[in-house]
């Protein structure tokens, strides 16, 4: 135990913790649960107390006696009032105003003077259906938009008013999968399920490789009830129509997959974010997918990749508040800011497990991340100076050096299952013909995509090159390797779905590898710092590399 305490806080509720203090792991694990990681300089790691962390803490069942115990633990200096003041303000906060049933409307409980201060709300007065001293009576339509209303004034509600039971239909969890392999939830998802089971609605955070599917589907066999999946992309729904399928007794019959090319609404429907928001070329329509589906009688919602939600969904989402909803996602980062609606929308995160835990356990592989820093060309450096700065960035990612690099990783990892992700057409396309491999990208028909899937999932190919639409939900369990040669601006949540496209645990238990190709001294290596942020909070170290001694000397042992 070291004799000095690892952390600095300060009133802004800024958290600075000293990267090599040895408690620095388990603090991190700590941290997780109640602030959020900001950046990471050599020496102090910045994490931030937020609202929709401390909201999220007190959700799961953290106190402000918690949380400030903690820090006060493990503080240099005394802890700021001002911070206090906001743990036990915020953290407190949850749990304050309370929605419940009513006849005929919804009742909104809390203190009377905090009902006075929300009454006077401009915003909420249309969704009022009568005004009382002691409470304050909702229309029972509006449920959703004042929580996301209230939670933008910094007021989370805590919802009970309770749920549609929806059409009930009978399954079972097999023992057995259609494949013939045994199957069992584990421990993790049989706690995630519980805690679904137990609340009705929110989020169940676990890394990419670990099973949120069969959690999804473990919701399911709890609710008997009709169910509607939703996810990002034609390739995931597809995946769920078979994992559904595959680990329970339903009849392929009560499975449908609603999309452009198939309109099946069966008890388990399952369908795309996409499709859902879809509104035709008339921009004032009503989108006609969600009303068809809005009719069904629905007990459950399921919204994979619930980080990934796009903004008109969350306008939809506001009127299904009545149907049980779980989120599942590797990360509740959002890059738009709209935590919040995650939070009042769709539930407070409901299970949590750090990444490095679950590698730990063995249940995701080991991932060994390595940065390669580049140089770039005379000829494009001068481009580079010349350019702004969304061009710059698109110069620094398109280098040519990277595909040098790319060739000496594919030598000498001969053998490997390789996935080459990027996110500029151009570049992919000379890597394809560079190294004679096949590139997916979102022009490609969905059946021509299934197929390379499959070949790689049976060994017949090993190298794919892959643009953005295969950041998310796409199962390739012997992928064992990725290289990214660029990718969003900054993008935490895409760089941990890109690094969760390898975590799959491996037969022989072997560690899986992933290397980004930066190129120095540009925003190329700004933004890739951005993009590690969240990997950096759940424990995972890059291991920086400088591509000219990698392509004279190989890779380090």
């Amino acid at each position: 135990m070291a004799n000095w305490k690892p952390l600095i806080v300060q009133s802004d509720g800024t958290l600075l913790v000293e990267a090599a203090h040895p408690d620095y792991g388990a603090l991190r694990d700590h941290l997780l649960r109640f602030a959020e990681l900001v950046k990471t300089p050599a020496h102090f790691h910045e994490y931030r107390l937020s609202r929709i962390s401390l909201w999220n803490a007190a959700a799961s069942g953290g106190t402000p006696e918690d949380v400030l115990r903690l820090l006060h633990e493990q503080s240099r200096c005394p802890l700021p009032l001002d911070l206090q003041q906001q743990v036990l303000v915020e953290m407190n906060k949850y749990g304050s105003l309370v929605l419940e049933a009513g006849d005929g409307c919804l009742i909104l409980r809390g203190a009377r003077e905090l009902l006075e201060e929300v009454r006077h709300l401009p915003e909420l007065k249309e969704h009022l259906a009568s005004r009382k001293r002691t409470v304050l009576e909702i229309k029972q339509l509006s449920r959703g938009i004042v929580k996301r209303l209230l939670a933008k004034h910094g007021h989370p509600v805590k919802d009970v008013a309770g749920y549609v039971e929806g059409a009930p239909l009978p399954l079972r969890l097999r023992t057995k999968t259609r494949r013939g392999h045994a199957f069992l939830l584990r421990p993790y998802q049989q706690t995630a399920a519980a805690a679904f089971a137990t609340a009705g609605s929110g989020v169940v955070v676990l890394p990419c490789g670990a099973g949120k599917t069969v959690v999804g589907i473990a919701a399911l066999a709890h609710a008997q009830t009709h169910t509607l999946v939703l996810t990002p992309n034609i390739v995931a729904a597809r995946q769920w129509v078979r994992e559904v399928l595959d680990k329970t007794d339903l009849d392929p019959a009560l499975v449908g997959e609603y999309s452009a090319e198939r309109k099946e609404i069966r008890p388990v429907t399952v369908t795309t974010y996409q499709m859902l928001s879809y509104r035709g070329s008339q921009s004032g329509r009503q989108a006609p997918h969600f009303e068809r589906l809005n009719g069904q009688p629905w007990g459950l919602i399921i919204y994979d990749e619930v980080h990934l939600l796009p903004a008109p969904i969350f306008r939809l989402t506001a009127d299904l508040q009545s149907t049980r909803r779980v989120g599942l996602t590797a990360t509740l980062v959002r890059e738009d800011g709209a935590e919040s609606d995650v939070f009042s929308l769709i539930g407070p995160k409901l299970h949590d497990v750090p990444w490095k835990e679950m590698e730990a356990q063995g249940y995701i592989a080991e991932a060994r991340c390595c940065e390669i820093n580049v140089s770039m060309p005379y000829d494009w450096r001068v481009r580079y100076t010349e350019a702004n700065i969304r061009q710059k960035y698109r110069i620094a990612s398109e280098n040519p050096l990277k595909l040098e690099v790319v060739a000496r990783l594919l030598e000498q990892h001969a053998g490997d299952r390789i996935l080459i992700i990027g996110q500029y057409l151009d570049q992919l396309d000379a890597a394809a013909r560079a190294f004679q491999a096949p590139l997916i990208t979102g022009r490609m028909p969905t059946a021509e995509r299934d197929a390379l899937y499959e070949q790689f999932r049976q060994g017949a190919i090993k190298l794919l090159i892959v643009s953005k639409v295969a950041n998310v939900a796409i199962d390739l369990p012997d992928a064992n390797m990725a290289i990214q040669l660029s990718g969003s601006f900054g993008s935490r949540q895409e760089e941990a779905q890109r690094i969760g496209r390898v975590l799959r645990p491996k037969a022989d238990g072997s560690a899986s590898s992933f290397y980004t190709i930066v190129t120095r001294d540009t925003v190329d290596r700004e933004t890739a710092g951005k993009r590690q942020l969240f990997m950096t909070e759940q424990g995972y170290a890059y291991r920086v590399l400088d591509a000219e001694t990698l392509l004279k000397e190989g890779l380090p042992t």
